[in-house]
């Protein structure tokens, strides 16, 4: 295995914003950054919030919400001790060479026998690292490493195997989640499982995707995600290709070999480097995507899976961005009606009334941005985008509220600040638009065509439609070709899947889960009805025990069963 050499264009990440640093500049990687945490953020479904606080400490409390449940990482970990913890037999351990098909490729042998070495990297956690091939069509070449994660199984004497989770993305770090302090499953499910996450390849640790910041003119500086006039679009374009060619600049022969397909691959190699016969695995959002990409890879090889917040693998480009946008519709629309019944709600009395109250404070923020303090100012795109974050989660909704209060009295500075806390850290939105213009052939192939689909985003959603939009031309000239395309699978010899879903689900719209679960030969659905991202342990008990009762003993609800 010849490992590949560390990359020598590595380049710097946007300034992450923080409350005691400068104000950041609106650059146009961050504002792509702001609309690509719309569209998927890393699981906001984590966080856990108590009483509101008073507007002016609002900041505090968002930021905490962010940090604590994305990407906190125990203090001092780099003084913890080094000793390596080796993958020694545990009960259920089976040998290196797990479910290793020699007739696909004896050159990949090397690959599913080797043994990870482990290492603490935090109170109770162990981090290690799978040596793969950057291209499986040539596993004698280049290899990557793609770093790892793993919390053990509380009860070793009851343990049943690793369950590997991947929190979402494209772009998401499963190892910053592991390393968190907020479970990923229930405490009945750690106790038998191993949580084992990992870094995508070209996300984060893992061979992450660099793009090199391309010139950035004064006209890129503020870039309008949303363009409304010649001049705006024409700039729009031109960074939209500049920002391709930056990641090519950057990553090399990286930026063709992130594709969810070679992930899937990736996570047999782990399953049998783990030592486990069948692979468990816990995917939220776009780790379903994943999820579903093994099952049709690898159907023999599926163990108790979940597929949480699902996506529909038969969806094109544009009709998922459109899904998108009526998806948060639906989901700001729940806040609306909520909002019109509390005391202290600005926008109105009732649905109407408040979405009118909004569209007319997101239009004079087009117009004219508001002074937002540290945020520096609030414009629409900005604004949108802290509106889209609340939506991942209905415990943000009061600090969203007291948000659009401070707003229409003329102050920005908290929903600037929602809008800059939230946002995904290191090589996320790089990492975002690679995997994502290779698993889709290009939406779109022109500005034009996008400006034709408006009326059709905007009647999906007048406040999120234009953004999602005017994202379709993301891989318009993305210089690595696409090797994924909208299909049907039906991973037929899989045993039971259970697929996921909440009705009021604003980034994997619902119709998606049923979608899934339907064309899934063995394909169970579950539904949440209710708001937010993500069905499991976001606090309805009825799916918590389903999907704990399939985890630890193989059993599945009926299909179709419905929870509050």
């Amino acid at each position: 295995m010849n490992t590949q050499p560390p990359d020598p264009h590595h380049a710097s990440d946007p300034p992450r914003p923080t409350r005691s640093g400068p104000v950041p500049r609106w650059t146009a990687k961050l504002r792509r950054s702001l609309h690509r945490t719309l569209t998927e953020p890393p699981t906001l479904r984590h966080g856990r919030v108590g009483d509101i606080v008073a507007p002016g400490a609002l900041h505090q409390w968002w930021t905490q919400v962010w940090r604590t449940g994305l990407v906190a990482v125990v203090a001092g970990g780099v003084l913890l001790s080094m000793l390596l913890i080796h993958g020694s037999p545990v009960p259920g351990f089976k040998s290196a060479a797990a479910g290793f098909d020699a007739s696909r490729s004896a050159e990949l042998r090397p690959f599913y026998t080797q043994k990870i070495t482990w290492h603490a990297c935090g109170t109770g956690v162990q981090c290690g690292q799978l040596e793969v091939p950057l291209d499986y069509a040539d596993p004698d070449g280049p290899t990557i490493q793609l770093a790892l994660a793993r919390r053990l199984a509380t009860d070793p004497d009851e343990r049943i195997g690793s369950l590997v989770h991947n929190p979402g993305g494209p772009g998401g770090s499963g190892v910053e989640m592991v390393q968190g302090s907020i479970p990923l499953t229930s405490e009945k499910v750690h106790s038998q499982y191993d949580i084992v996450s990992f870094d995508p390849r070209g996300v984060a640790q893992s061979a992450p995707i660099r793009c090199a910041p391309p010139a950035e003119p004064a006209d890129y500086v503020s870039l309008d995600i949303t363009p409304d006039n010649p001049a705006e679009v024409t700039t729009f374009v031109e960074y939209q290709k500049e920002y391709g060619a930056a990641c090519q600049a950057g990553s090399g022969e990286r930026l063709a070999h992130v594709s969810t397909r070679e992930t899937a691959r990736d996570l047999d190699v782990l399953r049998a480097a783990l030592g486990d016969e069948k692979l468990n695995y816990l995917g939220v959002s776009y780790g379903t995507e994943i999820g579903t990409a093994y099952a049709e890879e690898f159907p023999d090889r599926v163990g108790r899976m979940v597929l949480d917040a699902a996506v529909d693998p038969r969806i094109n480009r544009l009709d998922f961005l459109r899904d998108q946008a009526a998806g948060f519709q639906l989901t700001l629309d729940a806040f609306l009606t909520d909002c019109a019944t509390k005391a202290d709600c600005r926008l109105g009395t009732d649905l109407p009334g408040a979405r009118q109250r909004l569209n007319e404070l997101l239009a004079s923020l087009d117009r004219k941005p508001l002074p937002a303090a540290e945020a520096g100012t609030l414009d629409r795109d900005t604004a949108v985008g802290a509106i889209g974050q609340a939506m991942y989660n209905k415990e943000a909704w009061p600090a969203l509220r007291a948000a659009l209060e401070q707003a229409l009295a003329g102050n920005g500075a908290d929903l600037g600040l929602m809008a800059l806390s939230g946002g995904p850290g290191g090589n996320f939105s790089d990492a975002f638009a690679a995997i994502n213009c290779l698993d889709f052939p290009p939406a779109v192939t022109s500005a034009e065509q996008i400006q034709a689909q408006l009326p059709s985003f905007r009647k999906a959603s007048p406040v999120f439609g234009e953004s999602f939009a005017w994202e379709a031309l993301s891989c318009t000239n993305w210089p690595a070709k696409p090797v994924g395309t909208p299909h049907e699978v039906n991973a037929p010899g899989a045993p039971p899947i259970l697929v996921v879903g909440t009705t009021r689900d604003p980034a994997t719209p619902y119709v998606w889960a049923q979608g899934l679960a339907e064309q899934l030969d063995s394909g169970v659905l579950l539904t949440r009805e209710g708001d937010g991202h993500s069905g499991y342990v976001m606090g309805s008990t009825c799916v918590d025990d389903a999907v704990d009762t399939y985890l630890l003993q193989g059993r599945p609800p009926a299909d179709g069963t419905r929870c509050a």
